[in-house]
């Protein structure tokens, strides 16, 4: 079982004036909708389709995660389109939307997602090991750091959304 290490921050401002200078270099952008299958304490299943929006290329993902805060357990796979809808279908929940852009900062690879349901835009970046998340020093444009609050996680967000029933 691989382990995520990663630190979540609240972007107030997209960075549009970094990318237009340069120091942020765009990857790639996705739409992803996603949808808990079941979650228990500090586990999570999970289902994703990922939307290329570049090439319109689909993938779709089935992924388990275990654990709070920085480091996570993680094993994730490659699902058939077909396996993926007969998940949704069976589950007939609300999937959580949201358009991820890939970028290049400062020799480190950020994701900013932008949720479509909600106001809420985060930045996410991965780390090799514990002691280089925790002694990373984020910029100020990262904004408030929530790599610990459970109120901003996915599978809450989604959560919140199934008892909206949007």
């Amino acid at each position: 079982m691989g382990v995520e290490i990663e630190r979540k921050f609240m972007l107030t401002a997209y960075p549009i004036a970094l990318i237009q200078a340069g120091d942020i270099v765009m990857m790639k952008e996705q739409f992803i909708e996603q949808t808990y299958l079941a979650l228990d304490g500090d586990q999570e299943l999970r289902a994703r389709k990922i939307t290329d929006l570049s090439t319109n290329e689909v993938e779709y993902t089935h992924t388990f995660k275990k654990g709070w805060g920085l480091a996570r357990e993680e094993v994730e796979y490659h699902i058939s389109e077909g396996l993926y809808n007969q998940i949704m279908e069976a589950h007939g929940t609300i999937p959580l939307t949201k358009k991820r852009t890939t970028a290049a900062w400062n020799n480190r690879v950020i994701e900013i997602d932008e949720y479509d349901q909600i106001q809420l835009a985060v930045l996410e970046v991965e780390f090799l090991s514990l002691e280089e998340a925790e002694n990373f020093i984020a910029p100020e444009w990262f904004g408030r750091d929530i790599s610990t609050s459970k109120e901003y996680s996915n599978k809450k967000v989604w959560s919140d959304l199934q008892n909206r029933g949007e």
